[in-house]
């Protein structure tokens, strides 16, 4: 088993945090970032992709960006082709004020250990826009601790080769200064042994940093079908650590559009 690096002091771990609440910042309001997508279209059946694409890249606006999707049909499990649209001007990015979030608790930092599963386990995740119904996602293996007497068995996915914890805790149902996105919140899971680990597929540690945690896409954009957090993967008591709400000004509002 592969031992740990040791944690960083509290003020290198708010300062590296910090740091990282600025990339995200960066990133959700880049020109093809969370903010900017303002459509999802799905093709008809039969419709040729590649023109679809091509046509779409041709009429865009010139601030618009417009790039490809695909996934499985509920119903029938084939694939299904789509288009997005991303405009570096959005109403969501003009109206963005911030994302707050909790400060830094060095208590939420869980060390954790992952046991690989057969390649072709898959867990029913429902999605925010898919009415009740759910897909099944990869569940590469299970992430297990104990905490204040309690075992946990978490199950993250395989999101492009990294693993992704979806999850929810008492603060989704919270309001004021304690709340978070009410649909529950992402946390990318780390191999503790190096600076950026979000590999997997080997027994071992890993570090779950609920400071890290943040908004889903969907939090930014209705655009976006998130994955909701599982039943395993629900957290009774509250998690006061990690990014809470998408923050605008005025009274704009995304499921206003």
């Amino acid at each position: 088993m592969t031992v740990p690096s040791a944690r960083p002091t509290a003020p290198d771990a708010a300062a590296s945090l910090g740091r990282w609440h600025a990339a995200r910042r960066r990133s959700v309001t880049g020109a093809t970032g969370n903010l900017a997508l303002i459509e999802t279209r799905w093709l008809p059946e039969g419709t040729d992709p590649d023109a679809a694409f091509a046509a779409a890249t041709t009429e865009a606006a010139a601030a618009v960006t417009v790039t490809r999707l695909t996934r499985r049909n509920l119903d029938t499990d084939e694939p299904e082709h789509g288009l997005r649209f991303w405009d570096s001007a959005s109403p969501a990015i003009t109206a963005f004020e911030q994302i707050s979030a909790f400060e830094y608790n060095p208590d939420w930092v869980i060390d954790a250990e992952f046991t690989p599963v057969a390649a072709e386990r898959t867990i029913p995740f429902e999605h925010i826009r898919d009415n009740g119904g759910s897909r099944q996602l990869p569940v590469p293996g299970d992430i297990t601790f104990s905490r204040d007497g309690v075992d946990y068995s978490l199950s993250a996915f395989d999101d492009d080769g990294t693993l992704l914890l979806v999850f929810g805790d008492a603060t989704n149902r919270h309001t004021g200064d304690t709340a978070t996105y009410s649909s529950g919140r992402f946390l990318f899971v780390r191999r503790p042994e190096t600076a950026d680990g979000l590999g997997f597929g080997d027994a071992g540690p890993v570090t779950l940093d609920f400071n890290r945690a943040f908004v889903p896409p969907c939090g930014f954009s209705v655009q976006y079908n998130c994955p909701l957090p599982p039943a395993q993967n629900r957290f009774t008591g509250p998690i006061e650590a990690g990014e809470r709400e998408v923050v605008f000004g005025g009274d704009f509002d995304i499921y206003a559009l």
